[in-house]
């Protein structure tokens, strides 16, 4: 049977969310990490010579990186790949940097967070901005941290997007102390740039807490494989060395998080969903689901580099601290809802400054079907109670919207206002959903 190719477009508008016939019984395959792709993009584009990404994510957010990047001079080139999803990327890098430049970010944290530091190192000004609706997002400490390092950058005095940045072709570096608990990307933007900064970088985190740690571990390995060593004397604290970054072909994991929906709807239907791939090994938050769909019910199993959930007697509430694995607490509401005991998720306050503010989102649409949730300023607590068919509003954000799908399983007449945000992501969210369900194109 020849192999399915995966259309890389989202369908658009409000989508009826399927209610399922019975328990699932699937097996899939998921593109890409997106966090792996785009900090790939980033170190290829500062590499000693060409790099190869294989089955990267292609989805909006990877191609905003890929436009950044190729604005400032890199070629990046597709090349047929082996994957379902797409071809690979063939990276050449750009020395120095070209201006002037424009980087529109869209809606892409990484690609804010990740290539402002880069622009540094262009001849020139490049203006960086982003989509009218991601204006909002936190990016005064980056701009304070790069200013610190040496960076000529002119925001108009507001500390936010867009501003531009006044490149010299180099960036001095040194030693310098920012608060990163707004996002754990202010880190890893500054660490993978790093390595080409005049100096290196000293970096230690100042704040109370540093959310989504395991993608700062993720960076750091990123680094490893390229043959940089991340020295960490003491927590919150990074030392990376001035020194060429390998030029490297890298194979992408699938993305774990966007997983995340399709087996969280093994525990919702009674069934059992497999997803093919499964690293053994992982830094991305995803790979904690394992972990916490047990503790919520699930019976988790792996054999064959495959990840296989299935439903177990109900889903419990729990209490749990998602500080690590932030990104996951919409599809974990999803389940919460269905639980047999309530639910409280903390350590999250930083999700309310993502696509949209996370935890208000969640409540306000839990409560518009008629469940019971209470936002908290670190968190969100739900009452089981029974659903009805209604809105379901994605507010512009992926999670949220493959969210409104995952409870639209159990509870017929849920209508995702605009299932095109899954695009940022995963634009072939639609196409799984329909094959983990049975419907075949």
């Amino acid at each position: 049977m020849k192999a399915r190719v995966y259309s890389p477009e989202a369908p658009q508008g409000e989508y009826a969310a399927p209610a399922a016939a019975g328990p699932l019984d699937a097996v899939l395959t998921v593109p890409g990490s997106k966090s792996l792709t785009n900090r790939e993009l980033i170190l290829a584009a500062l590499a000693e010579g060409p790099s190869r990404l294989l089955s990267p994510l292609q989805s909006d957010d990877s191609r905003r990186m890929v436009e950044g990047l190729r604005a400032l001079g890199v070629e990046v080139e597709e090349v047929p790949g082996d994957g379902p999803f797409g071809p690979d990327l063939l990276v050449h890098p750009a020395s120095p940097f070209t201006a002037p430049a424009t980087v529109d970010c869209g809606q892409a944290g990484t690609v804010m967070r990740f290539l402002a530091p880069l622009a540094g190192f262009a001849s020139g000004d490049v203006l960086v901005t982003a989509h009218e609706s991601a204006l909002h997002r936190p990016m005064a400490e980056m701009i304070r941290a790069l200013r610190d390092l040496g960076v000529d950058i002119d925001d108009g005095g507001h500390w936010a997007l867009p501003f531009t940045v006044r490149g010299h072709g180099h960036i001095r570096g040194g030693e310098i102390a920012i608060d990163a608990s707004a996002s754990s990307q202010f880190v890893s933007g500054l660490l993978l740039a790093a390595p080409r900064f005049d100096v290196g970088l000293h970096l230690r985190h100042t704040g109370a807490r540093l959310p989504s740690i395991p993608h700062i571990d993720m960076t750091v390995e990123a680094l490893a494989r390229r043959g940089v060593h991340v020295e960490r004397p003491r927590p919150g604290e990074w030392i990376v060395p001035a020194g060429p970054l390998r030029a490297k072909d890298i194979a992408i994991e699938p993305d774990l998080s966007n997983a995340a929906p399709f087996l969280a709807a093994a525990m919702v239907t009674g069934g059992s969903v497999t997803v093919s791939g499964w690293p053994p090994h992982s830094t991305q938050p995803g790979a904690q689901l394992v972990e916490i769909l047990q503790l919520m019910g699930a019976r988790v199993s792996r054999r064959g580099g495959a990840l296989t959930v299935a439903a177990g007697r109900g889903i419990h509430g729990l209490e749990l601290d998602l500080s690590a694995v932030s990104e996951l607490t919409p599809t974990l509401v999803g389940l919460a809802v269905f639980a047999d005991s309530p639910t409280t998720f903390h350590g999250i306050g930083h999700i309310r400054g993502h696509e949209t503010d996370r935890i208000a989102a969640l409540a306000q649409n839990v409560t518009a079907l008629g469940g019971v949730a209470e936002e908290m300023p670190d968190g969100i607590r739900i009452t089981p109670a029974p659903l009805t068919g209604g809105t379901w509003k994605a507010h512009h954000d992926h999670r949220m919207a493959t969210t409104g799908a995952l409870i639209g399983l159990r509870v017929p007449g849920i209508v995702v206002d605009d299932i095109g945000t899954t695009a940022k992501t995963l634009p072939q969210f639609t196409q799984l959903w329909d094959e983990m369900r049975g419907v075949r194109p």
